[in-house]
């Protein structure tokens, strides 16, 4: 790939999807240490649009296209990206899809799940937002999301079930699998 940081290896953008509180940002920050991906959260560009002089409150999928933008960037320098983002419907699904394409790379879809109930919930309600001017859901809007079915492949890691440090390992061997299926 010319102009890549990494010519001998397949880039990958590994598509993090699941509802706010299940830990899919303790996992991004936990894989991008280890795998030394660069790490790009959607909620930390929709709350600065928030506070830009722009002042856009209802983002809508503006934070989406702005992450879709900086991934391709860096998947075209060879870098493996991690996209940090609920990703609830099929559209910003094919957002990442089409941003892994235009870069040459390859994309692992990741759904990130607790299952049980009342760990969620109890995470959801326990959460701070460490992000200036991004207010954390409550139980009742997480709940009532929608987040649609999946008609794709993807990995599911629970972090009910496994640790974050589990999940992380999970995705980062996914991750070679991948790169070693393009060698």
């Amino acid at each position: 790939m010319r102009g890549s940081s990494y010519p001998d290896r397949m880039a990958i953008l590994v598509s993090l999807s699941g509802l706010p509180g299940v830990g899919k940002t303790t996992i991004s920050k936990s894989l991008s240490a280890r795998s030394k991906a660069v790490h790009l959260r959607v909620d930390s560009v929709e709350a600065a649009l928030k506070r830009s002089v722009l002042n856009i409150h209802a983002a809508e999928d503006a934070g989406y296209l702005a992450i879709a933008s900086i991934a391709k960037d860096n998947l075209l320098l060879g870098l493996d990206v991690i996209a940090d983002t609920v990703n609830p419907i099929e559209i910003t699904r094919e957002l990442w899809a089409s941003t892994a394409a235009a870069a040459t790379a390859q994309l692992l879809n990741v759904e990130v799940i607790c299952s049980d109930t009342d760990v969620h919930r109890q995470r959801v309600e326990a959460r701070n937002s460490d992000i200036e001017g991004l207010v954390a859901p409550d139980w009742k809007s997480v709940s009532k999301r929608k987040f649609e079915q999946w008609h794709t492949g993807r990995l599911i890691v629970d972090t009910h079930v496994s640790s974050i440090k589990e999940c992380a390992e999970t995705i980062a061997c996914e991750m070679e699998t991948l790169r070693s299926s393009v060698r």
